[in-house]
């Protein structure tokens, strides 16, 4: 099985969801990306020639990965495991320092209504500090499809992504 690991703004590919990856020995491809000197567009198609080369079979996205991952995995409809995702980046990167096209997210998004949510699942720290609450990831997937971490922050590293990743994979496939 190969699947794609897409970090997070500011983040690396080797972060906590590769670890915990990692750990379940399977194929994976976790591009570097630099999300202020690339154009999102830009990115999302290199990521999209990454999962035509590479035969991805799931697709796992933390934070603002997770909002490439869930387009990728819409467009695709593949299995997408999703850590803290940031799925209105519009309202949250800029704060963090990003220039880029904000607005490009906006727009982009629309690409959720073909999201297969049955093979969707989540896992949220309950004190995530950068994204708050998760409202909207809740609405759009359904809390069933989340365990939320109560103590959980926004890095993986606070999830216990071991545990929990591989009971999230037998549900989705």
């Amino acid at each position: 099985m190969s699947i794609m690991n897409i970090h997070g703004y500011k983040g690396a590919p080797h972060n906590a969801a590769y670890s915990a990856l990692c750990g379940l020995e399977k194929n994976i491809i976790s591009p570097e990306i630099d999300y202020d000197s690339e154009n999102p567009e830009v990115i999302l198609n290199r990521l999209l020639d990454i999962c035509a080369a590479e035969k991805i079979d799931m697709i796992v996205g933390t934070s603002l990965g997770g909002f490439f991952a869930s387009v990728i995995a819409a467009g695709l409809h593949k299995p997408l495991l999703l850590v803290n995702p940031c799925l209105q980046p519009q309202n949250v990167i800029p704060a963090l320092g990003y220039d880029g096209d904000a607005g490009w997210f906006a727009k982009t998004s629309a690409a959720f209504d073909e999201l297969d949510t049955e093979r969707v699942r989540c896992i949220i720290g309950g004190k995530d500090e950068v994204i708050g609450d998760h409202a909207y990831t809740k609405e759009l997937l359904g809390i069933e499809r989340i365990i939320v971490i109560p103590d959980g922050m926004h890095s993986g590293s606070t999830l216990d992504l071991e545990k929990h990743f591989p009971e999230m994979m037998r549900e989705i496939f």
